[in-house]
């Protein structure tokens, strides 16, 4: 019952802030120009710092373990293939790139530290989940939204080019690639510094729920459920089933299982709308399935967690 108020605290809020930004449109307090404005600012500014802050306060030298960084990030490669492989039985070849992002990428940095700390008192090796698993996600994020674009074009030499352009100059990897050389160089990021950082990043969350909220379109929405019911489904169930019981034939336990479940089956990251609408994709997929996937982790978190505990992995 904890667990699940827990879980309830965490995602029921975020649902509503998105809700929120859907009533704003609707009564025009937000209209499409500002909502479009709110995306742009929020992919390059705060989004970035948030990641940069995540990675610049990990303590490497402390909390490192290469083998279950490994595991995080082969993981992730493989659901990422797996999700390639699903994005061409769409039926709606526009929606391949929105589809395959959605359906891997979890909101393991905003809650996945304090979801085990929740739990343990401590962040554990939520940290090192992060390390494993984060950086890959915005990095294929960017190359898959590039070269899935809605208008097609295949992979060219031009379209490869675009695309590392697009991944050098990606706000959220510069924030990436700043944010490891602050921790491998160990730059204290305190005071005044820390204060307007955490300030910074604070807004990337609720502005993008905002955002998302108020540029949702519910028919547009229905008209691709079937796509959003799959992505979330992989989301919060597949990837879960598969990777779990492989977690736990390599030994993984308690904290690391847990940092694992929030990987593989916590609600899509809001991030993954700001970027698909930032890339010249319409963010419909993108939103409907976090907005699934934020309703149902809730329950799905929960019943995974209660099933990990009866079988007295956790």
């Amino acid at each position: 019952m904890e667990n699940l108020v827990f879980s309830l605290n965490a995602t029921v809020p975020i649902f509503l802030l998105m809700v929120l930004g859907y009533i704003f449109h609707k009564i025009h307090w937000v209209d499409d120009v500002f909502a479009s404005k709110m995306n742009k600012f929020v992919f390059t500014v705060p989004l970035p710092v948030l990641v940069f802050k995540n990675l610049a306060e990990v303590d490497f030298r402390e909390a490192w373990n290469g083998k279950f960084v490994l595991f995080c990030f082969l993981v992730t490669v493989v659901s990422i293939c797996i999700a390639i492989g699903l994005s061409f039985l769409l039926k709606d070849k526009s929606n391949r790139g929105e589809f395959v992002q959605s359906s891997y990428r979890s909101s393991a940095a905003l809650l996945g530290i304090a979801f085990i700390q929740t739990i343990y008192g401590t962040s554990g090796l939520g940290p090192l989940m992060i390390i494993g698993s984060v950086p890959l996600y915005n990095i294929m994020a960017v190359i898959v939204l590039s070269l899935l674009k809605p208008e097609g074009g295949g992979i060219s030499g031009k379209t490869i080019l675009k695309t590392l352009k697009g991944i050098v100059t990606n706000p959220i990897l510069i924030g990436i690639f700043v944010g490891i050389i602050w921790s491998l160089l160990k730059i204290p990021l305190t005071g005044i510094p820390s204060k307007v950082v955490t300030s910074v990043a604070n807004v990337a969350t609720p502005m993008g729920l905002i955002a998302m909220g108020a540029t949702f379109d519910f028919k547009k929405a229905f008209g691709k459920l079937g796509s959003s019911l799959l992505a979330a489904f992989m989301k919060l169930i597949a990837f879960a089933a598969i990777f779990l019981p492989l977690a736990i034939y390599f030994g993984y336990r308690n904290e690391e299982l847990v940092a694992i479940l929030v990987m593989l089956g916590s609600a899509t990251t809001v991030s993954c709308f700001v970027m698909a609408k930032n890339m010249g994709h319409d963010g419909v997929l993108s939103s409907s399935v976090v907005m699934l996937t934020t309703l149902f982790s809730a329950f799905t978190l929960t019943g995974w967690l209660w099933l990990l505990r009866s079988l007295g992995y956790i």
